[in-house]
Formats: structure tokens, sequence, C-alpha cells
């Protein structure tokens, strides 16, 4: 077995939706990143890399590459899970918490858990996307941007 755990952050800036968990969920702003900046996939993404002692996602994606300049975060997912299954591990089960005051997640959670699902090639029942408020403290409190948490088991096989 092996664990990893990932997050990521990214605050918001112009635009009319936001991109979390594959899933494109309205709002009143975008975020500033260098791909899509969905910040479910990137937290999953580290996650699986950590468990797999290969780095972090900015290892595999280079911010400063041009080529994943408004990149869909959905293909690093899989890029993920081929890594994984090329070394004979397999995703036991993926667990997202998505941290933001705006906009709401759960509408969508399960949206995203089937999206994600079906990128890491697994059952939707090994998939959780929740989410939580900070609150009204810190950046995500006050409306500045989103993060996302995540912890993966991978097994063999």
């Amino acid at each position: 077995m092996r664990i990893g755990q990932g997050y990521d952050v990214h605050a918001f800036g112009e635009g009319d939706h936001v991109v979390v968990g594959g899933v494109r969920v309205p709002h009143e702003r975008g975020v500033l990143a260098h791909s899509d900046g969905d910040v479910a996939i990137h937290a999953l993404c580290d996650a699986m890399l950590g468990a797999l002692a290969l780095g972090d996602i900015g290892q595999h994606f280079p911010p400063t590459d041009p080529q994943w300049k408004d990149a869909d975060s959905r293909a690093f997912l899989r890029h993920c899970r081929e890594l994984a299954a090329r070394d004979g591990w397999s995703l036991s089960n993926a667990d997202v918490t998505v941290i933001c005051e705006r906009p709401k997640i759960g509408p969508h959670a399960q949206a995203m858990r089937e999206t994600l699902a079906a990128d890491l090639q697994v059952d939707a029942g090994r998939v959780s996307v929740k989410a939580t408020t900070s609150e009204k403290l810190g950046f995500t409190g006050r409306g500045e941007g989103i993060a996302a948490m995540a912890v993966c088991l991978l097994t063999r096989g």
C-alpha cells in the first residue's frame, strides 16, 4: 500500500466560472492559474504523485511550459493514473476536500465524483468529494480564493 496527500490553492480573478473536480461550476469569478486551475484535481494529482514518490504536479506539468497554458487538468489526472498503472499500482480510494465560501460545491459533488472516477478508471464509490468553508477566516473565508486537500491510497494490482 502507498498513501499520498496533496494540497492546492488558487486565487480568484476574472471570469464567470471555476473548474473543480473536472466540472465547470458557475461563479462570479474565475481563478488565476496557468492551466484551468482545478484545485481538486491538482491536489489529487499531488496525492497520487506523492504516493508514487514521483515529485509533485509542478515537476510533471511546469507552469513555465507554454504547452500547459489553459490545459484541462483532467489530462494531468489521467497521466498520474497511467504512471501508477505502469508501476503496478491502482487507486484503492481517494478523498478530496474543497475549501471555499463560494461557489457552493455540494450541488456539484456527485458530478465531480463521477468525473474523477472516470478519469481514474475506478468505480465512483472509491472517490469522495466534499466541501467545507473556513468560517469566513483566511483567504478562502474572505472570498479571495479556493483550496483543496486530497488523500489517496494506492494498492498493487
